[in-house]
């Protein structure tokens, strides 16, 4: 039974994490703050016209990365205080406080770059070879230069930050303050409903009657703010598009493709052969689910059930441990303290509380340790969210060590490697350790409906249909609900063809996500995931070696573009060969659920 969530204040402090670890007071972090602004002054007032040659661009990159470094923990704090609980006044005003005050700082900061790319290439190459701690800040830098506009230009921008950021800001609002859902009723009994308990209770109620009255619910409400929704996304989308016109891209794939040092073809490639080639996959597996519940049609509303609800546990938070611990213990001694401390240090944020943050993420601050936050529904889906969530931990706790903050974080295309190679990780121990076929189902299922679904579903036709938002805007553009709802509809539909009924609400999907926000992201989960299948293989067929240069890769951090990390890893993804590979892996998996179930239910599907 869906409970209505606490307030934060109700929840048990041990199911919260401590941030302590990064303040311990209230007065510490203000203390923090005002130290950072006096800094930022003292280095502006020394290098600001002062960085000429060589010597004088590394002293300044020094105090730079000094800056940076006191930046993180503030920052973090700031976030994480406010993704805990929206509610929370004071965590809200913190962070729009500090959203101004790096505003400010940034904009007197933004002369390091434009004096840097004024240098002559000559006097960069040199400060390269006496410093390799910043050899790869100034490559990239090199490589941004063309798009660099002038100081002053420069200035004003990194002024009008903090109000770039704030469609963001207003998303989360409308989704975790102002939007309250009514309880929902069926056969005269009213049902609490959240977003919390909607995505992770009854968007996979095994109730039909149940989990479509929660689906209309949900999108009734959502529906009653989509114009707003849609009018803060069309604001967000216009920035990118002046940014990109004013810098010189030629369209905003570019400019947002830059920073992810992969080309337009590698992104195409995901969306249009996973479009094409997993869907008729995919719709087989559906067709299971529909068989297998006895559904007369099967629905958008439908593809969240589990193959078999009978046999899905419920797992404690302590019992998850063991799971994990048991699955990643090939990652090494190092890697398995980093998740025990997670667990035994509050690291993680289980509770599920009203204003909390939707879904899962992971924070790693550069000198501390990761922050996860998940809301725990006790299923094996959350097994799955956490492995993945702890991946991300795994990867920055071996790049911060390794690397300086400068260098840490690799192209975002290659983010989600990690955090999915956990789950692939997680996965295979589970396969190994039983021959009975409702438990290789259920496992198997849980791959599909959670790993690949999630990831190569989920987030691709995201991808998809930010796309074409995209094209939209690139041919000068705007969105509204209207045309939102039609896009979104309309790859929904092409996606699953005549198999699936995308029922009304589903077009409303598009604002559930908050990855819109953050550039191309969502399609970088099916990049990583490709990449993680293919790892995860040579893990289960070499071992040790496989996983010792998987280590080096994530000490690695962003020191290396995604190609030549994967490369690192034995998978080539310069061309098309992963990707294939993983979409008939997915086939396979299918299949063998489609076997299984024959083998298990005596019907043939």
């Amino acid at each position: 039974m869906v409970k209505s969530l606490p307030l934060r204040s109700e929840v048990h402090i041990d199911e919260t994490w401590n941030l302590q670890d990064l303040f311990k007071t209230e007065e510490d972090y203000n203390t923090a703050v005002v130290e950072l602004e006096k800094e930022v002054d003292i280095f502006a007032d020394k290098f600001k016209g002062n960085i000429t040659d060589s010597a004088s661009a590394i002293e300044a990159l020094t105090g730079y990365l000094s800056i940076s470094e006191k930046v993180v923990p503030i920052g973090t704090y700031t976030s994480l205080a406010s993704s805990q609980d929206q509610t929370d006044d004071d965590a809200q005003m913190r962070s729009s406080k500090f959203g101004s005050i790096a505003a400010k700082l940034n904009s007197k900061l933004s002369f390091v770059n434009s004096e840097l790319s004024e240098l002559p290439a000559a006097t960069l190459d040199e400060a390269m070879k006496n410093s390799a701690d910043f050899k790869n800040f100034l490559e990239k830098l090199i490589k941004k230069k063309k798009y660099q506009l002038h100081p002053e230009v420069e200035k004003t921008l990194a002024a009008f930050s903090s109000t770039f950021s704030e469609p963001y800001g207003l998303y989360n609002t409308t989704k975790m303050v102002d939007m309250t859902f009514d309880d929902f009723e069926v056969d005269g009994k009213n049902y609490p409903l959240s977003y919390v308990s909607f995505e992770g209770d009854w968007e996979s109620e095994t109730d039909t009657a149940k989990r479509h009255a929660a689906f209309d619910a949900f999108s009734a409400k959502l529906r009653d703010y989509q114009h707003t929704t849609a009018k803060t996304y069309d604001m967000h989308l216009q920035i990118e598009k002046t940014t990109a016109d004013l810098r010189g891209y030629d369209t905003v794939f570019d400019y947002l493709l830059f920073n992810q040092e992969v080309d337009r073809t590698m992104y195409d490639r995901q969306i249009d052969l996973i479009t094409k080639e997993l869907a008729p996959h995919m719709r087989k597996y559906a067709k299971l689910l529909q068989k297998v519940h006895g559904l007369d049609k099967m629905t958008f509303a439908d593809l969240k059930i589990s193959l078999d609800p009978t046999y899905e546990p419920e797992i404690t938070i302590e019992e998850s441990k063991k799971y994990i611990d048991d699955a990643l213990a090939i990652m090494g001694d190092d890697y398995l303290d980093m998740v025990n401390r997670s667990y035994e240090e509050r690291w993680i944020d289980f509770a599920q509380n009203k204003g909390k943050t939707t879904g899962a993420f992971c924070s790693s601050p550069h000198g501390y340790h990761p922050y996860i936050l998940i809301s725990w529904t006790g299923s094996m889906e959350d097994v799955f969210v956490l492995a993945h969530e702890l991946g991300h931990a795994g990867h920055f706790y071996n790049a911060n060590r390794a690397q300086n903050v400068f260098n840490a974080r690799p192209s975002m295309y290659f983010i989600e490697a990690p955090s999915t190679m956990n789950e692939m990780l997680v996965a295979n121990h589970l396969l190994k350790n039983s021959d009975d076929p409702k438990f290789k189902r259920w496992v198997i299922s849980s791959i599909v409906s959670r790993t690949y679904y999630h990831n190569f579903v989920t987030h691709l036709l995201e991808a998809a249909y930010q796309r074409k938002v995209y094209d939209r805007i690139d041919a000068g553009g705007s969105v509204n609900a209207n045309v939102l709802n039609e896009l979104k509809r309309g790859v929904l539909e092409e996606f699953w063809g005549d198999d699936v009924e995308i029922n009304e609400g589903a077009e409303l999907t598009w604002m559930r996500q908050p990855h819109y926000y953050i550039g191309l992201y969502p399609y970088t989960y099916s990049a990583g995931l490709t990449i993680s299948t293919q790892v995860s293989k040579r893990v289960l067929e070499e071992g040790q070696p496989a996983v010792d240069e998987w280590l080096e890769v994530l000490k690695a951090g962003g020191t290396k573009s995604p190609a030549e990390l994967s490369k690192m890893a034995g998978v080539d993804i310069t061309t098309d060969k992963p990707l294939r590979d993983t979409i008939a892996y997915i086939g396979d998996l299918i299949e063998q659920l489609v076997v299984l179930t024959e083998e298990i239910e005596s019907v043939k599907i």
